[in-house]
């Protein structure tokens, strides 16, 4: 049986992790406090303090291998742990002075976590039993009078004193690390699940987009035969005018683009990368999908430099990458539709491509909003889902993408991508 890494546990796993550390350090604090006393010969009975340690000792051990086990921890057991503390406390105290005990604060440790670490009831029927606890220890408690006629020696401060200064200093440094470190702990949990939350509403709006892209794609294809027809018969009737020619032309030329948009839409839909994929050089493929592009805007100056290590590192075939960085190159191409520029390279473990146009740049407002669904710049020749699209594309694999304000003008288009999610492993 595979466990799961211990690098990476549940928040409770986590808590039930720092209530161990924390019993341990409440272990040492008190065979401390019983090394003291035997050092400055206080006269007191020793076996309770050993019997209360000897408890969490064996608590811890229990915790240990519970921890061991990589098991789910539910807030019940946390409680539990939390109750055998307070039962080796009371225990404790009973035989050293009840609530007379200058180490009776250590009741607000496990209430402490409690507070922090579970839901209110369980924090609530704590604080119950805790005051409960304390409260018993008032009338039932075997007296510990004599500590308040020693002073410690050299230090004129009777031992009560100095136990209840000593103990406000380890409490407050308890406090100060072990809830707060537990009150971290949840606040990354609740930040891991809005993110989960968030993935899958993004997941859900890409299904819609999907879902319409199909249905376009299915409206689509009639009139797209039906305007291939007819171009062809127009070019044949025209054939006499070189200018019209050359321009309808064109037009077949575009249509049957289109056309090849749709059928490898089809051809892809619901193909999971890796399943059967091919691989293909990085260069390759980057070559490949810029002269599918340039072929889209002939006119277009398009100055490219893209180099990286060689040989290449071998990737699946993924068509959405592609796809991706068509969508920005044609972002940059709408805003600067004279010229734009292209610069980046490769290593054995990363992609990195900017994209400069020479238009108008990032206002505030379009850099804030810039990538969020059906915002766009373009007025009615936009819908504003390309840079979208992309940056979700490129979100899948570990890539990011990034626009800002280029010092010479214009907008700076970074795309960052790990290829290590893109390597195909070779075939046996």
């Amino acid at each position: 049986m595979t466990h799961p890494p211990y690098s990476s546990p549940t928040a409770a796993i986590k808590n039930l992790l720092r209530i161990f550390v924390l019993r341990n350090v409440v272990i040492a604090f008190l065979c401390s406090i019983a090394l003291a006393l035997v050092y400055f010969d206080i006269p007191i009975t020793l076996m309770p303090i050993v019997a209360s340690i000897g408890a969490m000792l064996l608590l811890n051990g229990w915790t240990w291998l519970r921890l061991r086990s990589y098991a789910q921890v539910r807030d019940g057991e946390l409680f539990a742990q939390l109750l055998g503390d307070i039962a080796a406390l009371t225990l404790l105290f009973y035989f050293t002075g009840g609530y007379s005990n200058p180490l009776v604060w250590m009741y607000l440790l496990p209430l402490a976590v409690a507070a922090v670490a579970l839901p209110a009831r369980y924090a609530w029927l704590m604080a119950g039993l805790a005051v409960a606890c304390y409260s018993m220890l008032v009338f039932f408690y075997v007296p510990l009078s004599h500590l308040h006629a020693n002073d410690l020696e050299g230090v004129g401060l009777d031992t009560h004193l100095a136990g209840m200064w000593l103990g406000f200093i380890v409490s407050a440094l308890l406090v100060a690390g072990f809830v707060s470190r537990i009150g971290q702990n949840l606040r990354e949990n609740d930040r891991l699940i809005a993110e989960a939350r968030e993935q899958v509403l993004e997941s859900e709006r890409m299904l819609a987009l999907g879902a319409l892209a199909a249905a376009t794609a299915h409206e689509l294809g009639t009139p797209l035969a039906t305007m291939a027809v007819l171009a062809g018969e127009l070019g044949d009737e025209h054939a006499g005018n070189p200018a019209l020619a050359q321009d309808l032309a064109l037009l077949r030329q575009q249509i049957g683009r289109c056309k090849e948009i749709l059928s490898s839409l089809a051809a892809s839909a619901g193909q999971m990368r890796g399943e059967g994929a091919s691989s293909i050089a990085l260069d390759d493929f980057l070559n490949e999908t810029l002269q599918r592009w340039r072929d889209t805007r002939p006119a277009l100056q398009f100055d490219c430099q893209l180099q990286g290590v060689t040989p290449a590192p071998r990737i699946a075939a993924d068509r959405t990458l592609g796809q991706a960085l068509v969508n920005l190159l044609d972002n940059a191409a709408d805003a600067s539709p004279e010229r734009i520029e292209m610069h980046g390279g490769w290593n054995a473990v990363e992609l990195r491509i900017d994209i400069r146009d020479f238009g108008s740049g990032l206002t505030p407002e379009i850099a804030a909003r810039a990538g969020t669904p059906f915002f766009t710049t373009k007025q009615e020749k936009g819908m504003g889902i390309g840079l979208y699209l992309a940056r979700t594309i490129l979100g899948r694999h570990g890539g990011d993408v990034n626009l800002e304000s280029h010092a010479q003008g214009g907008t700076l288009t970074r795309i960052r991508l790990p290829l290590t999610r893109l390597e195909v492993e070779p075939q046996s």
